[in-house]
């Protein structure tokens, strides 16, 4: 039975920070990944064609056939018939996180607020890199070496590079001003501690700069390339409360912006090899942060596309690099997933040879890469001579335990049907052997899933892309204010930086929600749609919010972040101009019953005053420009 007590907003917020909604669903309902998004049929009503989409970006679901929306807290609710307290133990069982009851304890209170000015010092510090690049007295070594690399200014502005200057307290100096800001930039793995000492120094000192941003786009580490002679030559920030490097793939979150819908994603080893690909037009690079890509990096991967080559150097250390990558990949190839392997000339990373053959001569090697099961085989028959029999059971001995790691499906079965072929084992005999593996195996298959829909046009008021937009949503879901409410709900945090109030908007229970998603993203701006969706889960507001998701949905891949921030103010545009428009005419009013008690019922226009003719004219002409526009 669950525990009683209150459950803290600020755990919810965090839980739902840490799970996918897609995970969560997928274990449920098979999803099936349509554009940008997942869809599947409706599991809360009957239904021939799938009307249920799972949004991985902005983590709700939505059922255009039933209405039906949420969070990944609300789908549990609903589909495992949970109330609001048990569908949290769920979730933070599954997530491996014990529920705080009550009030949050001084420990956990203070690791929330650690988190959140350790986001906050990243970005800061983000600003402060790429400012030194532009305006160090010896940025100029950081740009000459960019140079040479042939990066241009728009790569590095799009990959936000920046420049950490020599010297051993330009960050302590900058942003270290207190015992405070020093505790928050060593909790970031900004400052280093010298043992047996207090003194702090910076982590970071002469050396290309290159933010990591997780899903969301913030800042969560740095890695370094250094300009000297310093040691490592690539230095990451080491693991904080905000940045687990199994986790991140560097440049997945600029390949995403870049491409609205992401076909592939390329696995290479460096930051470097990431920003050349990306310099010769090839923006679906990404790169694993001093570690071997494991299966958390492919199914991080895979959320967002559905195909995963691996880039390796041609020598030993790829070839090994790709073997403990080859393990990694079973567990996460479901049907409709492909993965590739390219290897290149020996003595040569991705960076050099996009270099030597163009961003063409690139895309034609990903083309010959060796698909996934031509790869395994290939790699068993440089150790095993397959045409013995000694090595035909070498082969299903040494393979069956890997095959046995693949999710169920068809990919599965066909690749133990090639397995016999080639070990000369009927599929009895295999199998026999595969149910052995599958005893002692402890198998780590688990869905992963990935991003996008598809979409209409827009439009709104004097600007006419805002235009496309709304005039792209059905008659009935044109209402500025609720428009204005989808376009907070889908980048709230994009939104609230730059407003802390609604203005002018008429009154209503949609504007009043709207004030009030203002007023909460200025004590708490890390909110997602997510999470705001929990906040007012069960109450009222809830059904306008599930309305706002319908509007989100309807306009699909053509909303971004920044379009939505746009398509906001200039609905709050039209609602000042409205307001102008009721304030002209009250104006005009006033003036007319003015004019009727100065002149009484006979008095005529040549008797007003001159002011009052002015005033008269001025409003007049006012109302008729704006109706002419």
């Amino acid at each position: 039975m669950a525990a009683k007590g209150r459950i803290p907003q600020s755990f919810i917020d965090d839980l739902l920070s840490r799970v996918d909604i897609v995970d969560v669903i997928n274990r449920r309902v098979s999803l099936k990944k349509t554009g940008r998004n997942y869809t599947a049929r409706c599991p809360f009503h009957e239904e021939k064609t799938p009307s249920f989409s799972v949004n991985p970006d902005k983590q709700f679901y939505y059922c255009f056939g039933c209405g039906a929306a949420g969070n990944a807290i609300g789908f549990i609710m609903d589909y495992d018939r949970q109330d609001f307290p048990s569908a949290i133990d769920s979730l933070a069982h599954s997530a491996g996180l014990e529920v705080p009851r009550e009030e949050l304890s001084p420990q956990q209170a203070q690791r929330q607020q650690r988190r959140k000015t350790i986001y906050d010092a990243m970005e800061q510090l983000a600003a402060f890199y790429q400012n030194q690049l532009r305006q160090h007295p010896q940025a100029q070594r950081a740009v000459d070496y960019l140079k040479q690399r042939g990066l241009s200014g728009q790569i590095a502005r799009d990959f936000g590079i920046g420049f950490a200057p020599p010297g051993w307290d330009n960050v302590l100096k900058s942003f270290g001003s207190n015992d405070e800001s020093r505790q928050q930039l060593l909790d970031a793995g900004m400052l280093v501690e010298k043992e047996d000492s207090d003194k702090v120094y910076d982590r970071f000192r002469d050396r290309i700069m290159f933010p990591i941003r997780d899903n969301r786009g913030r800042v969560v580490a740095f890695g370094g390339r250094v300009l000297g002679d310093d040691k490592p030559k690539y230095l990451n920030s080491p693991e904080t409360d905000i940045f687990h490097k199994g986790r991140e793939l560097y440049g997945l979150y600029e390949a995403r912006q870049y491409n609205r819908q992401l076909d592939r994603v390329i696995i290479v080893e460096g930051y470097m090899d990431v920003v050349a690909l990306a310099q010769y037009g090839i923006r679906c690079g990404v790169a694993t942060l001093g570690t071997a890509s494991n299966s958390d990096h492919l199914r991080t991967a895979f959320r967002y596309c559905s195909e995963i080559v691996f880039c390796f150097d041609g020598d030993d250390a790829g070839r090994r690099a790709a073997s403990r990558a080859l393990e990694n990949a079973l567990p996460t190839m479901e049907d409709g997933r492909r993965i590739r392997f390219l290897f290149l000339a020996e003595g040569e990373d991705p960076d050099d040879t996009v270099r030597r053959v163009g961003g063409p001569g690139f895309e034609a090697l990903i083309a010959r890469a060796a698909p996934l099961e031509e790869y395994f085989f290939d790699a068993f028959n440089d150790r095993l001579d397959p045409a013995t029999l000694e090595g035909k059971a070498a082969l299903a001995k040494l393979a069956t335990p890997l095959l046995v790691q693949l999710p169920d499906g068809v990919f599965r079965e066909l690749m133990f049907d090639e397995l016999a072929k080639r070990s000369g084992l009927s599929r009895a005999a295999l199998d026999k052997l595969r149910e052995r593996s599958e005893a002692e195996a402890q198998s780590t298959a688990q869905p992963g899933t990935a991003d996008e829909t598809p979409s209409p046009e827009q439009r709104q008021p004097k600007n006419t892309d805002t235009e496309r937009l709304l005039g792209s949503l059905p008659d009935n879901k044109r209402d500025p204010a609720l428009f204005a409410l989808a376009m907070l709900l889908y980048a709230p945090g994009t939104i609230a930086a730059s407003t802390t109030a609604l203005k002018a908007a008429p009154p209503s229970r949609t504007s009043e929600l709207l004030e009030e998603i203002l007023s909460l993203l200025q004590k708490r701006p890390e909110s997602s749609t997510a999470m705001l969706l929990g906040h007012w889960h069960g109450q009222p507001q809830y059904l306008l919010l599930t309305e706002a998701l319908k509007t989100i949905e309807l306009l699909g891949a053509t909303l971004d972040d920044q379009r939505a921030k746009t398509a906001f103010f200039d609905t709050l545009n039209y609602f000042e101009e409205r307001q102008r428009d009721r304030d002209l005419k009250a104006r005009l009013e006033s003036l007319r019953e003015r004019d009727e008690v100065d002149k009484g019922p006979d008095g005529n226009y040549a008797e007003l005053s001159d002011d009052t003719k002015a005033q008269l004219k001025h409003v007049q002409q006012l109302l008729a420009n704006k109706h002419q526009r």
